[in-house]
């Protein structure tokens, strides 16, 4: 789905004032019912991270992490099995995952006296049961499953995802009889920055030349796009020549403007692909 840029702005401004939660993402799917719930999904979630970049400061501070602390424990005294940890995230507009995080770490410190590593915390969140202590691994576990933007869970289903649309894009070059080279294989051979896939023989796509492919199971906004342009699109093109990007969630229009310089977005799969044959003598 390619947005213009107007259309972009108009979900993202729906986004500004309602909560991360699917709740939140149904609403949204019925404002925009010509958009397909994947691509709302991936915009939601594109802006709700940058919404948590901005403000992830203020609840770093020693005073924050302090009062979070002394609500939990006085929010557990009370009732246990309420929410109490997945309440307090949403009441002060931070992700579950990252709250149950500040949380954890607060109460490990406190009982070892010294802060806990990044692994521990980690393997943790992945698994709450190694917590010990029965009352916080439960509201830590609610914080995780009831977060659809951040966390353990959320990193798997991204995880999958993006191997689900590589495999795709995998099939659909044998299909097209293309031969390539994958990212295993270019850094077997010594690459160490390289895109999923090489066209050992360039093809042409709307009169554009390409001899790479780069799968990404997201949406393209200004703030991704301009990101992997100058991490990993430019350096592409500097080693193998001009490439084609697919966004399969869409992208926005104004976007796609580095055709002439030799890279081309596309929301799709391209079916109109000319094959560049060797000549011989």
């Amino acid at each position: 789905m390619i947005l213009t840029k107007a259309q972009y702005e108009e979900i993202a401004q729906c986004l500004v004032s309602v909560p991360p939660t699917r709740q939140s993402l149904r609403k949204l799917k019925q404002r925009f019912p010509s958009q397909s719930q994947a691509t709302l999904l991936s915009i939601f979630s594109q802006e709700y991270q940058k919404h948590i970049k901005r403000t992830h400061a203020k609840h770093h501070t020693p005073e924050a992490i302090e009062s979070y602390y002394q609500r939990y424990l006085n929010g557990v005294e009370k009732n246990g099995a309420a929410p109490v940890l997945l309440e307090l995230a949403n009441e002060v507009d931070y992700a579950p995952s990252l709250m149950a995080r500040i949380i954890l770490e607060r109460f490990l410190q406190g009982r070892e006296q010294t802060p806990p590593s990044k692994s521990v915390i980690n393997n943790m969140l992945r698994d709450p049961s190694q917590i010990p202590d029965g009352v916080l691994a439960n509201q830590v576990y609610q914080c995780i499953v009831n977060d659809c933007c951040y966390g353990p869970l959320v990193d798997c289903i991204k995880h999958a995802i993006g191997y689900e649309h590589e495999v795709l894009l995998r099939d659909l070059l044998l299909e097209k009889n293309l031969s390539f080279l994958d990212e295993d294989q270019l850094r077997a051979k010594g690459y160490d920055k390289t895109p999923d896939f090489i066209l050992q023989v360039p093809v042409a796509v709307e009169g554009h030349i390409i001899h790479w492919i780069e799968s990404k199971a997201s949406f393209g906004d200004e703030c991704s796009h301009h990101a992997y342009l100058h991490g990993q699109f430019w350096s592409y093109w500097n080693r193998f020549g001009p490439g084609l990007v697919i966004y399969w969630y869409g992208f926005i229009q104004e976007l796609d403007c580095n055709r002439e310089r030799g890279i081309l977005l596309k929301a799709c799969f391209p079916t109109d692909i000319v094959t560049l044959c060797h000549s011989t003598a």
